[in-house]
C-alpha cells in the first residue's frame, strides 16, 4: 500500500471527530475509495462499502430513499453482516453525488447516530455545487489529490529523516550538497513522468516499466473525459474540447485557454463557457489558475475569471500526452524543447495538493508571473517563477513587478533546477524540488494558541 498523507487525517478524523461526517472529494483514480477501505476495515468490526454510482446503473436499491428510516432497511437487506452501532459500524457511501438527496440526508443521519457514516464522490464538487441544500454545518469536505512530490519521494524508498533534513536547508534557504541535489533532481523528473495518480505509481515501482506505466495514464485521461457524458451532447463536446485544448494552450507563450479556440467561433468570452469550466474544475480532473493584474493580499478580491489557465490535475498525464514513451525528453532536458510547461505543472500540482488557490499575473504593462500565492506570514503576495533552462535570472516580468511600490511584496522565488540557492534583489532562487515545502496555513498540523483575554473590571 502507498503511504498517503490522507491515510494518518482519515484515521485521526475517525478516532476524534464525532460530530461530522467527513465528504472525501477528489477526481476518480486518486485513491479515495482504496485508502477509506483500508482505514475503515482497521478501525471498525463493521465496515459496509456501497457504490452507488454502480447501484444507479444496475438495480438502484438507494434510488427512492427519502427518509433515514428507509436507508437503514435498505442497509440491513444489502448487507449480509449484522450492524452494530455508531462505535463499532461505518458505513461508507461511495459516489454519493450519483444520489443527491443522500447528500441532503447525511445531515439526518448524524443527528440520528445509529451508524458512523462516510462519504466520497469522484465528482463531488460538482453535485455539491448544484445542491442547495447540502447541510454544511454536519459534514467536514476534505479534498484528495494524486500524490504529491513528497509522498512520491517515500514510495520511491526516500526517508522520512532525510525528507526533514532537506526541508530545513529549505528553511535556512540553503543549498543542498551536489550528491543530494542530483538525487533528488533526479527523483523530481521522475515524478514528472510517472506523475502521482496510484495506479501509475504502483506499476512503476512493480517493474519500472514506462510504457505501461503510459497505457495506464492514457487509460486515465480518457476516463476523464468519458465522465462528462452526464451532461448533454452539447455541453459534453464542450467540455471534452476545453480538456483536449489544455496541453496544447500550455505549450502557447501566454498559456491560458483561448475561447474562440474551444468552437472556432470568434467573439466568445468566458462567460459563455462557464458551466463547463466550473466541471473540469470542481471534478478535479483540471487545476485552475485565474488573472490578476492587480494584486493585494487577499488575492480573492482581486481576481479575474475572464483570463484563466487550466492545467491537468497530474503532471504524468501531461507527458504521457506531449512526450509519449519518450523518457529522454525529461531525463536528458533536451534544450530544443520547451519543458517549462512541465515545471509549471508539477508545480501547479504541488501547490493545488498543499491548499493554496492558484492565481498568475496578468498585465498588458508589465507581463505575466507564473504564479501569486498568498504569503501569510508577511500578509502579501508571495510571486513564483518557475524555469526550466540556464537563463533561470532572466525574468524581466517578475522585476517589473517587484519594482511597483503599491504591492509591496516582501520578497519573490524563482524555482529551476539548479542547485544554489541565493538571494538576490529580493529574489529567492531555489531548486525546483524545495516547491514540495511550500505550506498553507489550513494544511498544517501546528497549533495556533491564542492568549487569554484579561477580563474587563
Amino acid at each position: 500500500m502507498l503511504k498517503r498523507k490522507f491515510t494518518d487525517y482519515l484515521e485521526q478524523f475517525l478516532n476524534t471527530e464525532k460530530d461530522k461526517i467527513l465528504l472525501v472529494n477528489g477526481a476518480r483514480q486518486v485513491g479515495k475509495s482504496y485508502i477509506i477501505r483500508y482505514v475503515g476495515k482497521k478501525l471498525y468490526k463493521t465496515y459496509v462499502e456501497i457504490n452507488l454510482k454502480e447501484d444507479k446503473e444496475n438495480d438502484k436499491v438507494f434510488a427512492d430513499v427519502h427518509s433515514t428510516s428507509d436507508l437503514y432497511i435498505r442497509l440491513s437487506n444489502y448487507t449480509n453482516q449484522r450492524l452494530g452501532d455508531i462505535s463499532n459500524t461505518l458505513i461508507f457511501l461511495d459516489e454519493i453525488q450519483s444520489y443527491p438527496h443522500l447528500l441532503t440526508m447525511l445531515k439526518f443521519l448524524k443527528q440520528e447516530g445509529r451508524y458512523r457514516f462516510i462519504a466520497s464522490g469522484s465528482q463531488l464538487g460538482v453535485a455539491l455545487s448544484e445542491t442547495p441544500s447540502v447541510p454544511l454545518g454536519s459534514v467536514e469536505i476534505k479534498q484528495m489529490y494524486p500524490l504529491d512530490f513528497e509522498e512520491f519521494l517515500w514510495t520511491m524508498g526516500v526517508g522520512e529523516e532525510w525528507i526533514a533534513d532537506v526541508k530545513q536547508h529549505f528553511v535556512n534557504n540553503e543549498s543542498l550538497p551536489e550528491s543530494s541535489h542530483s538525487n533528488l533532481l533526479k527523483r523530481f523528473q521522475y515524478y514528472m513522468l510517472i506523475g502521482g495518480l496510484p495506479e501509475a505509481v504502483n506499476q512503476f515501482l512493480a517493474d519500472r516499466n514506462v510504457i505501461r506505466v503510459r497505457a495506464i495514464q492514457h487509460n486515465i485521461h480518457e476516463l476523464y473525459k468519458v465522465d462528462a457524458s452526464q451532461y448533454d451532447d452539447e455541453k459534453k463536446l464542450k467540455i471534452r474540447r476545453i480538456y483536449d485544448l489544455v496541453p496544447s494552450a500550455l505549450e502557447n507563450r501566454k498559456k491560458r485557454i483561448v475561447y474562440q479556440h474551444i468552437e472556432d467561433k470568434k467573439g466568445k468570452h468566458y462567460a459563455d463557457y462557464a458551466d463547463e469550466f466550473d466541471y473540469l474544475t470542481n471534478s478535479g480532473i483540471t487545476m485552475e489558475v485565474k488573472a490578476i493584474s492587480n494584486p493585494h493580499f487577499p488575492l480573492k478580491e482581486s481576481e479575474s475569471k475572464n483570463l484563466i489557465k487550466l492545467y491537468l490535475n497530474d503532471v504524468g498525464l501531461l507527458t504521457q500526452i506531449l512526450y509519449g514513451n519518450n523518457v529522454n525528453a525529461v531525463l536528458q532536458d533536451i534544450r530544443s524543447l520547451n519543458l517549462g510547461t512541465v515545471y509549471e505543472s508539477a508545480v501547479a500540482q504541488e501547490l493545488h495538493a498543499h491548499g493554496f488557490p492558484m492565481f498568475y499575473y496578468d498585465n498588458k504593462k508589465n507581463g505575466e508571473v507564473d504564479f501569486l500565492v498568498e504569503d501569510y506570514e508577511s500578509l502579501t503576495v508571495l510571486p513564483l517563477e518557475i524555469k526550466s533552462g540556464k537563463d533561470y535570472a532572466t525574468h524581466s516580468a517578475l522585476d517589473r513587478f517587484l519594482e511597483i511600490p503599491e504591492y509591496n511584496i516582501a520578497r519573490a522565488i524563482v524555482f529551476s533546477n539548479e542547485r544554489n540557492v541565493f538571494i538576490k534583489k529580493g529574489v529567492t532562487y531555489m531548486p525546483i524540488y524545495y516547491c514540495m515545502f511550500l505550506e498553507h496555513p489550513a494544511e498544517s498540523t501546528d497549533d495556533v494558541i491564542l492568549d487569554e483575554i484579561e477580563p474587563v473590571i
